[in-house]
């Protein structure tokens, strides 16, 4: 199957201001789509479009809003609709983490990632779906996370949330082969973007990834078809993830709360000083 053809297509893609997002948003329209750009900086995402319309002579298109607010889909869907757009491609990648024990974190806080990470991707998938499927040309990536594959002690809303997104992007993969829409969930390990900034223990320890790595695994994936309904971004990660289908249920927990708890030791004690 042949590469994307992007020169006729409009992009939606959410979390837009910085990291995986604007790096998805660059990478598309340097192919030739037009974007919609998502996120609640409107600074930010107007500066984005505005290099992308001077680079790239695509039309760029940013829309502010929340997205931990519900009915987010509804709301996009309107907002597309009264802009005279149709949306033939879709990049849901806003998203965020909370980390410590769970009977310490802020209930608020939590409810809000699920918003964010969880019922805003079913909502604007299913406002987005039908146009997607009819148009068959384009693609609908979910950013899932190496979270999504492991119990995650200290993270456990966050991987459940990417669990979540996971299974459901591979179910819409089987549901969507026939329609020509390209259906990918695309899981990232640590990758150099301002996510640790959301987390109490900052950042981990391990090897970074850039976005524009994560991003250009996905779509490598999609230009050969639509083979797989889920891609790991870097080899190493791929490895990891795969490696807890050989553990029973309670050695994988053992085992990923280990490691977490490893990763975050230099950075937790580093937050403790700054502290």
């Amino acid at each position: 199957m042949a590469s994307i053809d992007f020169t006729a297509q409009t992009t939606l893609v959410t979390g837009a201001s910085s990291g995986i997002g604007a790096a998805f948003a660059r990478a598309l329209a340097k192919r030739g789509s037009d974007v919609i750009l998502v996120a609640r900086r409107i600074d930010r995402l107007q500066e984005l479009a505005s290099e992308l319309e001077r680079e790239h002579g695509v039309r760029a298109t940013p829309i502010a809003l929340d997205l931990s607010r519900r009915g987010a889909g509804q709301i996009l869907a309107g907002e597309v609709a009264a802009r005279g757009l149709t949306v033939t491609g879709l990049v849901n990648n806003a998203g965020f983490g909370t980390d410590g024990p769970f009977h310490e974190e802020d209930p608020d806080r939590l409810q809000d990632e699920i918003t964010v990470d969880v019922a805003n991707v079913v909502d604007i998938s299913r406002a987005f779906i039908e146009p997607l499927r009819q148009a068959g040309r384009g693609i609908l990536v979910n950013v899932a996370s190496m979270a999504a594959y492991l119990p995650g002690p200290d993270m456990a809303v966050y991987s459940a949330c990417k669990a979540f997104v996971l299974n459901f992007t591979e179910a819409l993969w089987f549901e969507s082969r026939s329609s020509g829409l390209r259906v990918l969930s695309l899981a990232p390990g640590l990758t150099r973007t301002e996510f640790f900034d959301e987390l109490a223990g900052g950042a981990y320890r391990g090897s970074y990834q850039t976005p524009e790595q994560v991003v250009e695994t996905g779509l490598r994936s999609l230009d050969r078809g639509n083979r797989r309904p889920s891609v790991v971004s870097g080899r190493g990660n791929a490895i990891a993830a795969g490696a807890g289908r050989f553990f029973s249920r309670r050695r994988a927990v053992l085992l990923s709360g280990s490691a977490g708890a490893r990763s975050r030791n230099t950075a937790g004690l580093a937050a403790s000083a700054a502290g």
